[in-house]
């Protein structure tokens, strides 16, 4: 079994842990385990492992749990693009210790110790939660989408600013920039033109991610558990939250039943007998269809075969 087929299956058992009142007894065993396993970047973004390790931090009160489980984020965050330097630094530890002391004699010049520059740090990534939120994930799975035309970049900037909503976002969210360009991208795949069904395409998708009745759409797009080819592509119905799902179905259910055939009224006869079948299972009704001087005329209904005939 692959090292991947083996992180996949532990990240799913370690998700049915995050739920509250989940048994983690096992946790703690499936974290060592993770712990053993070789791990790359293909893996890290395929299973999401690390995610799932993060929320049963939160969700873990076992000290031992909450410790490696750090650890093994810690671990795991060189292999992300923006940490090669570190990489760098582990090869050549002369270089790395040099230019940490450059920077504490810096940060001694300024007047800036590690706590000050550590509370600027915070203070610029709440002025700026889309591009610097620590809750957010980089974009290294995802191949940038550059473009020049301007139409495209406005689509961009509507759908970034519906993604971005109310600027909080969920853990385990992507960055809303990559995401915005992401989607873009897929629309414009399908037409290959900017023209008014790829703006339609594009206005569905802000109206329905901007829409605070359906947040489960966002948040979903911004987790991962709706990707952008998907969503480029679904319908109003697909994209409708689970409150409007349950009136059209209601809708249809009411429409379905309005157009039965009412269950058909009549006298059941044996005097009768269908020039069809021959049966003498019949039922009939009288209905006044020519003027009140002349005899009515009678609709006959075999109940055997669906024959129906009439005479007067």
């Amino acid at each position: 079994m692959s090292a991947q087929v083996k992180v996949a299956d532990i990240q799913q058992k370690l998700e049915k842990m995050t739920s509250e009142g989940a048994d983690q007894s096992k946790g703690l065993e499936y974290l060592k385990t993770l712990r053993d396993l070789p791990m790359n970047l293909e893996i890290l973004t395929t299973t999401r492992v690390g995610m799932t390790v993060n929320k049963l931090r939160k969700a873990s009160k076992d000290k031992e749990v909450i410790g490696l489980a750090k650890t093994l984020i810690r671990k795991w965050k060189k292999y992300l693009p923006g940490n090669s330097s570190e990489n760098e630094g582990k090869d050549s530890p002369t270089n790395n210790s040099s230019s940490g002391k450059n920077e504490a004699r810096k940060n001694d010049s300024d007047g800036e110790g590690p706590a000050t520059k550590k509370a600027k740090v915070e203070k610029e990534s709440t002025s700026k939660p889309i591009s610097n939120s620590s809750s957010l994930k980089g974009n290294a799975s995802f191949p940038p989408c550059n473009t020049t035309d301007s139409v495209r970049l406005k689509c961009r900037e509507m759908l970034l600013q519906a993604i971005t909503g109310d600027g909080v976002f969920p853990d385990g969210s992507n960055d809303p920039q990559m995401l915005a360009e992401r989607l873009e991208e897929e629309i414009f795949k399908e037409f290959n033109n900017t023209e008014m069904k790829y703006k339609n395409r594009i206005r569905s998708r802000f109206s329905n991610l901007k829409d605070v009745k359906n947040p489960n759409l966002r948040i979903n797009y911004l987790q991962g558990s709706v990707s952008a080819v998907r969503l480029a592509k679904m319908t109003a119905e697909e994209m409708a939250s689970d409150e409007m799902k349950n009136v059209r179905e209601k809708f249809m259910k009411e429409g379905i039943n309005d157009s039965q055939l009412a269950t058909n009224q009549g006298t059941k006869t044996d005097l009768l007998k269908c020039n069809k079948c021959g049966k003498r299972d019949c039922t009939y009704n009288q209905l006044q269809t020519r003027s009140s001087d002349e005899p009515m005329t009678t609709f006959v209904l075999c109940n055997h075969c669906g024959n129906r005939w009439k005479f007067c």
